[in-house]
C-alpha cells in the first residue's frame, strides 16, 4: 500500500526539554493512524512538525512527496488540519466562517456536501460563540476539510466532548475516510484509538514505544485479565499469587492481570476454597488499549 507520510529519526527540543526523541514511523494511504500517549508525551509537537508548523531539529519528514517546512504552501493545498483550538471570531456565523475559509482555496470546495454530512444546515446562521462544544468541533472539522484534502490531521478531535458527541465525531471521521482521505489523529482517549485506528503509535516522553494494530499490541502485551466480585477476598493476597502482574479493586470488583490465566485461576480457586471465600461473576477477558496504556505509563513513571 502506498506510503503518504514517512518520518525518520525526528527530534525537537524546546530549550533544555527534548520533546521528541528520534521518532520514526510511516502512514499508509487510506488508513486512520493514531498517535497516542499521555499529555506532554510529544504527540502535538510531532504532529505540528509533520504539518510544517514547527521545524524539526533533526530527522526527515516526507508528506505526499513534500518536505513540510520547506514546501508548506504546496502542502497546505493537499492537507487539512483541525487544531485542538481553532481561532474563529466569536461573533462570526457558521456560514460566514465556511465562506471565508472556502475563499482560501482556488479549486473546488465541497461546502454543501460537508454541511449536509455534518448536519450543519440548521446552524448556518448561529454565531460560533453560541455553539456547544460538539457543534464547534463539527464546524472546525468542516473548515479543515473544505478543499477535499488527501490527508486530514486531527489533534485531539474529541477533547472535551461528552460521550454521545464523541461517538458522533467518530462516525464523521469514518465517513471522511470513506470519501478517500487518510486520517492522522492524536488522542489520549484509548477507547477512541481502539475504536477508530487501523494502527497506533504509542509515544511516551518523546519516544516511540510501540506501533501496530491495536489488537496486535494487546496480544503482544501478554497480560490477560481475570475479573470477579467478592466481599471477603483479601486484596493483599492477590499480588503474591503465581502469574499475577497487577491487581486493581473497585468496591467489591477485582481486576487481576495475569500472564498465565490457568495458573492464576487455579491458585485463586484453591485459596478461595480453603478459606471459604466467595468468588462471584468470575470471567476471563482481554485487556483493553487503556490497560496497556496504563502499563506503559507506570513503567515510565518508575524510571
Amino acid at each position: 500500500m502506498e506510503v503518504v507520510i514517512k518520518v525518520d529519526r525526528l527530534t525537537k527540543s524546546f530549550g533544555k526539554v527534548q520533546a521528541v526523541k528520534g521518532v520514526s514511523f510511516s502512514v499508509k494511504k487510506g488508513e486512520i493512524f493514531g498517535i497516542i500517549g499521555p499529555n506532554g508525551a510529544g504527540k502535538t509537537t510531532t504532529l505540528e512538525m509533520i504539518e510544517g508548523i514547527l521545524k524539526p531539529d533533526s530527522g526527515t519528514i516526507d508528506v505526499l512527496g513534500l518536505t513540510p517546512n520547506k514546501e508548506l504552501q504546496q502542502l497546505n493545498q493537499r492537507i487539512g488540519v483541525q487544531f485542538q483550538a481553532t481561532s474563529i471570531q466569536k461573533k462570526m456565523k457558521v456560514k460566514e466562517a465556511l465562506d471565508l475559509f472556502a475563499a482560501f482555496y482556488p479549486g473546488k470546495v465541497m461546502k454543501q456536501q460537508l454541511v449536509e454530512m455534518l448536519g450543519l444546515e440548521e446552524k448556518m446562521n448561529v454565531r460560533f460563540e453560541d455553539l456547544s462544544g460538539g457543534w464547534k468541533q463539527r464546524v472546525t472539522l468542516a473548515l479543515a476539510t473544505l478543499h477535499q484534502p488527501e490527508i486530514i490531521f486531527l489533534d485531539e478531535p474529541s477533547m472535551g466532548l461528552d460521550p454521545h458527541a464523541r461517538r458522533e465525531m467518530w462516525t464523521l471521521i469514518r465517513r471522511l475516510r470513506e470519501k478517500g482521505s487518510t486520517i492522522v489523529l492524536t488522542t489520549h482517549y484509548m477507547e477512541e484509538a481502539e475504536q477508530l485506528c487501523d494502527r497506533v503509535a504509542m509515544i511516551y516522553s518523546g519516544e516511540l514505544k510501540a506501533m501496530d494494530r491495536p489488537s496486535a499490541l494487546l496480544e503482544q502485551s501478554g497480560a490477560m485479565l481475570i475479573t470477579f466480585q467478592s466481599d471477603d477476598f483479601p486484596y493483599v493476597k492477590l499480588p503474591t499469587m503465581p502469574g499475577v502482574v497487577k491487581v486493581e479493586k473497585e468496591e467489591d470488583t477485582f481486576k487481576v492481570y495475569s500472564d498465565d490465566l490457568q495458573l492464576t485461576s487455579y491458585h485463586l480457586f484453591t485459596y478461595g476454597h480453603q478459606e471459604n471465600l466467595s468468588l462471584n461473576h468470575f470471567q476471563f477477558t482481554k485487556g483493553t488499549l487503556e490497560d496497556l496504556f496504563v502499563q506503559y505509563l507506570e513503567k515510565e513513571e518508575a524510571k
